[in-house]
């Protein structure tokens, strides 16, 4: 889903681009975290995640995560429900502004949650990130391996987000096993675009 001129940006803080956790400890402490506390996260935490994610590093456009051909496929949604500064809601991420843009204005974390087959983690983080993809954009260039390029991307992007959660100090856990449909239709995707992965996150 691309924004329109009419639509209201939610500008995001900048992100840390020096971090204090080594490498190495982020990687060792990496581990699936399905409970979180009760507890919100804040707009500063969710612009750094975004950033890990799909971040702009370059002039040219490059981004925290590798494109095969630099066609960047993926596009990336958080559906917030408990964050300091982000009212309730489903917004995409726009990497060239580093900026979100709302399209959903309600909490839509526990109909995610059904979506995904009832997991808990989905219906009780403060913040589900959602990765889809528009595959036409690798297969454009590379065809039909177009495809294996685009989940080899996903991957990175998503470990990505894992790590700055470790970082963080927050837990992370990927999730794929859920409705296409019925997470493309809360999502509001057209027909190009489709979901590959869910990113619950909280403390």
């Amino acid at each position: 889903m691309s924004a329109s001129a009419n639509d209201q940006l939610v500008a995001l803080p900048a992100p840390d681009t020096r971090g204090v956790l080594p490498l190495e400890t982020t990687l060792s402490k990496r581990r699936s975290i399905r409970n979180y506390k009760d507890l919100a996260l804040t707009l500063p935490e969710i612009s750094q995640l975004l950033w890990a994610a799909q971040g702009i590093t370059s002039k040219r456009g490059f981004r925290t995560a590798p494109s095969a051909g630099a066609l960047y496929p993926l596009e990336l949604y958080v559906a917030a429900g408990h964050v300091e500064g982000l009212e309730a809601g489903i917004f995409h991420y726009l990497p060239q502004k580093h900026a979100l843009v709302s399209i959903e204005k309600d909490d839509q974390r526990a109909a995610l949650a059904r979506a995904a087959l009832g997991q808990q983690p989905v219906r009780q983080a403060p913040a589900v990130f959602i990765f889809t993809a528009v595959p036409g954009r690798t297969a454009a260039k590379y065809g039909r391996r177009g495809t294996r390029y685009v989940l080899q991307e996903v991957g990175h992007a998503a470990q990505n987000l894992c790590l700055q959660a470790v970082a963080l100090e927050l837990g992370s856990v990927v999730i794929g096993a859920f409705s296409d449909e019925d997470v493309a239709r809360i999502l509001k995707l057209k027909d190009a675009e489709v979901p590959l992965c869910l990113v619950p996150v909280g403390r």
